[in-house]
């Protein structure tokens, strides 16, 4: 069930609420009140700082602290979370460090906290937006495989965020629509492969397009093989699961350029004959996190109705070992007719991807995005929360780079050098899927992928491998598992463009 949200003008203190959330930022005696906070620290004798000074706060970015309200508020309880330095004369607080903070406060609240104030600094839209995407990101929780105690921590029954400034509540509602949007991709990545087989995210996918109106087209094995899907196909023979594509479309009708997005979906990675060791294996039921932020990114633009035509494709196929299973040396002829010599069955998702990215522009986009879960590679340069955004030329990747940054995701610009095409060369076919030294693993993916777009399309390449899914301990509004990485990028690109 999604948390509620809604803005209000009214006293944080006189609220009816389980919870009152404020900042504190970090100054030289200790913690200080942050704007919204002010007259919830008033209403304590002494001031709500002194009390958490004697807790050994100091405001520092994501320090949570709960203190009762002792009848001070008629909220039994304050969520004082810091902030970290104030900004500077004239210096707006950063969206990103609100949203993480307000994030970090919905995580530390206790299970009984069914209803919460955000009393954070909100004084213009952006910062709403931002304190309401971080408080809704952070308070996901996924308990479909709980029971007992272990179900009981479930999202807030509503959110009241308090803020007077002009254009809080289309703020607030933008929010809504895309922090949702970004826990559906986390639920997606979060379930397990046994539940969320190629069929089963296909089918997702269509109940999605049904409830927001957008056209959707599902291409079966059968069809898969009479389109001549090679890739899509090959990956997927091993597994009793059979592959899928979904196409997804939104229109608007004043709308004068198309963007086109493409997925990695590959339900569950063994890596396939090219077999992983087990202890790289347990997590991946997140390698569809690509074909899921599309989705979601797809649910939001229809939803949000920006001024584009959007188009997303959601590449399925389940990885497995068989008797069954594409071997290495096997040879495949892609969607397009290019040929690819599989040396390594477990880089598959540019096997799947390729074909995709091939079909995509024929729907004429004046961008394609990729976004995949495609290298450990990545993790390697970039670590767990960076992603890397490659593209066709300079222009392109600062501009997608940018996008990122607007809506608050961490990304790196990195280049394509053209000396690793080299390095992909096969003795029989006319690409191999893997080049045949390890070092600039991730930069060869996307020289792999550059091989299927053609000349003169607008192409970026998202690889989000490390920052998909969180194995270490949740901070901010990030959760452990599934994240949701890169689907508010996606909706920024297309609001950017449709603006553009």
């Amino acid at each position: 069930m999604s948390t509620s949200l809604s803005v209000i003008t009214e006293s944080p203190c006189s609220l009816d609420v389980d919870a009152v959330v404020v900042g504190y930022h970090s100054g030289a005696d200790g913690p200080e009140p942050a704007s919204g906070a002010h007259d919830v620290d008033a209403a304590f004798t002494g001031g709500l700082a002194r009390t958490l000074s004697l807790l050994g706060a100091s405001g520092a970015l994501e320090e949570v602290h709960n203190v009762p309200s002792g009848g001070a508020l008629t909220a039994p309880l304050v969520v004082a979370v810091g902030l970290g330095p104030a900004p500077g004369q004239g210096t707006a607080p950063d969206p990103d460090r609100l949203a993480r903070a307000a994030g970090a406060a919905l995580r530390a609240r206790g299970a009984k906290q069914a209803r919460v104030a955000l009393a954070l600094p909100a004084e213009t839209a952006e910062q709403a937006g931002a304190v309401a995407t971080g408080a809704l990101l952070g308070d996901y929780s996924f308990t479909r495989y709980r029971t007992g105690e272990g179900a009981e921590k479930a999202a807030a029954e509503a959110l009241l965020l308090v803020s007077a400034a002009e254009g809080a509540e289309q703020a607030a509602e933008r929010a809504q629509t895309v922090a949702d949007s970004v826990n559906l991709t986390r639920d997606l990545v979060n379930t397990a492969p046994a539940d969320l087989v190629p069929e089963d995210l296909a089918g997702v996918a269509e109940e999605v397009a049904r409830e927001t109106g957008m056209e959707v087209l599902t291409l079966t094995e059968k069809e898969l093989a009479e389109g001549g899907y090679g890739g899509i196909l090959g990956v997927g023979q091993g597994s009793v699961n059979p592959p899928r594509l979904v196409r997804l479309a939104y229109s608007h009708p004043e709308a004068s350029s198309t963007i086109a997005f493409v997925g990695k979906g590959i339900t569950f990675d063994s890596g396939g004959l090219s077999l992983k060791p087990a202890g790289a294996m347990d997590w991946m039921k997140s390698d569809m996190g690509g074909a899921a932020a599309v989705l979601a990114a797809m649910r939001s633009l229809a939803l949000l109705k920006p001024k584009v035509n959007a188009v997303g494709y959601l590449a399925i196929a389940e990885n497995m070992p068989s008797g069954t299973a594409q071997r290495p040396s096997d040879v495949l002829t892609m969607y397009g007719g290019k040929t690819v010599e599989v040396l390594n069955t477990d880089a598959e998702g540019r096997l799947v991807m390729a074909d995709a990215l091939v079909r995509a522009q024929e729907d004429e986009p004046d961008l394609v995005v990729d976004v995949a879960t495609l290298t450990g590679a990545q993790l390697v340069a970039l670590g767990t929360r960076v992603f890397a955004v490659m593209a066709g030329d300079d222009e392109t990747r600062e501009s997608v780079a940018a996008s990122a940054a607007a809506a608050g995701e961490a990304a790196w610009p990195m280049p394509l050098p053209e000396e690793l095409r080299k390095g992909l060369d096969s003795a029989v076919a006319d690409i191999a899927n893997v080049a045949g030294e390890r070092w600039g693993g991730m930069l060869s993916a996307g020289v792999f992928l550059k091989e299927f777009i053609s000349e003169g399309q607008r192409w970026a390449h998202l690889d989000i491998a490390g920052p998909s899914f969180n194995q270490g301990a949740p901070f901010g509004y990030t959760p452990k598992g599934g994240t949701g990485s890169a689907t508010r990028t996606l909706v920024r690109i297309a609001e950017d463009l449709a603006e553009n």
